[in-house]
């Protein structure tokens, strides 16, 4: 089999097209502390644009999911508060981080992406006498006698009351179906949680938080346990970092099962995705020309043309 075979130059071309993907993973792997260190993303409730905008999330774009033990999960309440020592932070087009999850920790229910609003932790506790609680609410083995809510005016509270309306908490404002019914700003009347954690809702949902917390919030429900409840920390898959536009359509075009497939993938996506792939065609072909005539005027190459040239001379001077 000749060096210039077809087969073995086609082994040799799959060889290092895997090896170059392999290198591109294990950096991704190594940056984000997470595998897969990419997800796409299926449906537009993280979407701010119906025409789809780059530096937030539409449907069809990768995310790099970095992992949850590399940072400090920031929520919304918290980057909105003046007080807060993580005010102004911003991640994908709003304030705080968006958190990859499991529903209520089941691995098989469809993870959620959507935007960690707040976080509601433990303030006081005593621990569960066989199993029950006189008082409070029973998590694990303790009873939880009040909650705090980091970045709101809720520090250890029976009950969870508050609005984001720019006084007891920073400014979100709901529209679509919660503006219908009156309702200005995302608030929280007499909540008592099942177990401490975020209270989650994607960008373009309209106040629709994923736990229901919200008056008019329908919240989402798990495969085998119900409505979600807040997310703990062990059900957090990864944090989502910078995202990679368009380029997860081509996998939502194959998918089956649950995946809406890219019904829900903005319009102009499609036209961005040809186009990119139309210049990674091309691109090589006007590269190539320019390297070859960039290595045609370099000096080692004119010298050895010459040397060429004075080599056949005396070759032809020796006949």
């Amino acid at each position: 089999m000749g060096e210039s075979d077809p087969v073995r130059t086609l082994l040799r071309e799959i060889v290092l097209a895997i090896g170059m993907i392999s290198i591109l993973v294990m950096a991704l792997w190594a940056h984000t502390g997470s595998m897969p260190p990419l997800v796409v993303v299926e449906s537009n409730s993280m979407q701010h644009d119906s025409n789809g905008e780059i530096g937030t999330i539409d449907a069809g774009d990768l995310v790099l999911v970095h992992s949850p033990d590399s940072k400090k999960i920031i929520t919304f309440a918290e980057a909105t508060n003046p007080d807060s020592p993580d005010y102004g932070y911003e991640s994908l087009g709003m304030e705080g981080d968006v958190i990859i999850y499991e529903r209520n920790g089941e691995t098989t229910s469809t993870p959620i992406i959507h935007r960690a609003l707040f976080n509601i932790i433990v303030a006081e506790n005593v621990d569960a006498v066989d199993g029950e609680c006189e008082s409070g609410t029973l998590w694990g083995d303790i009873c939880v006698l009040t909650w705090s809510v980091p970045g709101t005016n809720q520090v250890s509270v029976e009950k969870i009351n508050f609005t984001f309306d720019g006084d007891d908490a920073g400014k979100y404002s709901c529209g679509g179906v919660a503006a219908q019914h009156g309702s200005s700003w995302f608030s929280v009347e007499n909540y008592t949680p099942a177990n401490p954690g975020y209270i989650t809702l994607g960008d373009n949902n309209d106040c629709n938080d994923d736990q229901g917390v919200f008056e008019f919030a329908q919240g989402l429900s798990s495969l085998h346990s119900g409505m979600i409840r807040p997310v703990q920390n062990e059900w957090v898959i990864g944090i989502s970092g910078a995202e990679i536009p368009w380029l997860g359509t081509v996998k939502l075009m194959v998918s089956g099962g649950d995946s809406p497939g890219v019904s829900q993938v903005p319009g102009p996506s499609f036209v961005f995705l040809i186009a990119f792939i139309g210049v990674i065609l091309v691109t090589p072909m006007l590269i190539e020309p320019l390297f070859n005539r960039i290595l045609r005027n370099s000096p080692e190459m004119i010298e050895a043309e010459r040397e060429n040239a004075i080599a056949k001379i005396y070759s032809s001077e020796e006949e």
